[in-house]
């Protein structure tokens, strides 16, 4: 067995920004009654004409440049989403042949919010027995298209994005190792169901469930990575709402550790969470090369997925 590491992230976002401000031209809600409940502004909306693979293959292709490979260096595709329309060809497929792939194996996990941590580990098992030799893992979701818009406890809280990683071999296992479940007899709590699809979501059972249930998970996620919470330097949590993350990240016990804010200015983008905040992370340089950071992924199914990663 091998390990694996992040060779390097990417994200993108959609040009389009939504404010509070213009939510209340559209639903009964005011920037006042956003930001107390769920700490978000603003929000980034595709277009009619972008699709969710588009949203993945830009952030991919920032992820391949950054670690200074072509698509070609590529033979697998994991993509995380909740809101592919068509069933066939996949989303990953459709990734591979925007970015120009010769033959990647291209798969698509539908884990909702969770999807992204659960796509990592995925590529991390795989590449460490040497079934991948090296993976694009990405999280990408369009939530706006599957949004009641006259529903004000769920069309604040949504936005578009996708973030992306690299993960290859390496002597080390800069990976740590997944802990993962989920809650199936309360996987109600957060639909994304119907024809059309329409998210919808048990607002406080899962508030309740995130803040009581999570952190101790979370702490088990670090010792199976041999640290401790205060060993930390960066919660990449997944972006539900400032009123989760917050006091979740606080009950970890990350005491030294940056915490990831990102769904303030991105509302929460189910699997594109997590990535996308920990690509502005290290874009802005607020971790380093090498540094511990927790991603942890919650939320549809009431599933859960979380690891220890040393920063690209």
């Amino acid at each position: 067995m091998r390990g694996s590491r992040l060779v390097a992230v990417g994200h993108y976002q959609p040009a389009k920004v939504l404010t509070n401000a213009d939510l209340a031209e559209l639903v009964d809600t005011s920037d006042e009654w956003i930001s107390s409940r769920v700490g978000i502004r603003t929000r980034h909306v595709a277009g009619a004409d972008e699709p969710v693979d588009e949203l993945a293959a830009h952030a991919g292709a920032k992820a391949l440049a950054a670690a200074g490979l072509t698509p070609a260096d590529i033979d697998l595709v994991l993509v995380a989403t909740s809101t592919a329309i068509d069933r066939s060809p996949n989303t990953a497929a459709r990734v591979a042949a925007r970015l120009g792939m010769a033959s990647p194996a291209v798969l698509d996990l539908n884990v909702v919010c969770a999807g992204f941590t659960h796509a990592l580990a995925t590529a991390d098992s795989l590449v460490r027995t040497g079934t991948a030799r090296r993976a694009l893992v990405i999280g990408a979701d369009k939530m706006t298209a599957v949004t009641d818009w006259t529903d004000r406890s769920t069309c604040v809280l949504v936005g578009d994005g996708a973030g992306a990683a690299v993960v290859e071999a390496s002597e080390e296992a800069l990976i740590g190792p997944v802990l993962w479940g989920s809650v199936p007899e309360m996987g109600h709590a957060v639909r994304i169901e119907g024809t059309p699809a329409v998210f919808a979501q048990e607002g406080q059972s899962v508030y309740r469930w995130a803040t009581t249930q999570l952190p101790p998970i979370a702490r088990q996620v670090c010792e199976r990575a041999g640290l401790t919470p205060e060993d930390l330097a960066a919660v990449v949590l997944h972006q539900a709402n400032l009123r989760i993350i917050e006091p979740v990240a606080r009950k970890i016990g990350a005491v030294n550790a940056v915490i990831a804010r990102d769904v303030v200015e991105s509302g929460n983008t189910s699997a594109a969470s997590i990535p996308m905040a920990l690509s502005k992370l290290v874009e802005r340089g607020e971790i380093t090369t090498g540094d511990p950071v927790l991603l942890f992924g919650f939320g549809g199914n009431l599933s859960y997925a979380g690891q220890v990663v040393r920063c690209p």
